[in-house]
């Protein structure tokens, strides 16, 4: 199994449009020449940016976390630019790329240095042979202050890593629960 580096990122997301909308380089600055947290290729990897769609964990209601019966009162919904996220709790939010992975390619989602070193951690998560959709990202603000997190801009870096063999059975051949997920995509039993 090998990284895949740039070169095969641009040309999976060109030609079988692996990454939609994709950015062909890093982009740094937005039309307005602000600068951003960048996202868009990067020298092995992508470099994704979340959706302004965001599910911030409350406890207002006294819901008990429970991944085989998710009570979505244990969130409140928001749609801005800009999340806050209360000290040492999480948010919910989503790829603004939507993903076609290969079926000889596992994907994986880390958080990006610059949020990490600001206390808010990007849960590390795995795209699967086959799988689509938006990705839905977790991010867990460790401090004991609130912390922002930036709509349209970079929050984490997807790693693909191609097999010299295709898997016998893929995400999609297993009808795995989150394919073709769009939105914010709330656990499943």
């Amino acid at each position: 199994m090998a990284i895949k580096s740039d070169r095969w990122i641009r040309e999976m997301s060109r030609e079988h449009g692996m990454i939609e909308p994709y950015a062909e380089n890093q982009v740094r600055f937005n039309d307005q020449g602000e600068k951003l947290i960048s996202y868009g290729v990067s020298s092995y990897g992508y470099d994704v940016r979340c959706a302004p769609e965001f599910k911030v964990f409350t406890n207002v209601h006294s819901a008990i976390v429970d991944p085989k019966n998710f009570d979505d009162k244990s969130f409140i919904n928001i749609e801005s630019d800009v999340c806050i996220i209360p000290p040492n709790s999480f948010a919910l939010a989503r790829t603004v790329e939507y993903f076609r992975i290969p079926r000889n390619v596992l994907t994986v989602c880390l958080g990006k240095s610059t949020y990490a070193r600001c206390g808010i951690i990007v849960n590390v998560t795995p795209l699967e042979p086959e799988w689509e959709g938006h990705v839905t990202l977790e991010f867990s603000n460790t401090t004991n202050l609130p912390a922002r997190i930036y709509a349209g801009e970079g929050v984490a870096q997807m790693l693909f890593f191609e097999s010299d063999e295709v898997c016998e059975t893929s995400y999609k051949d297993r009808g795995g629960k989150y394919q073709g997920q769009t939105g914010v995509t709330l656990p499943k039993a």
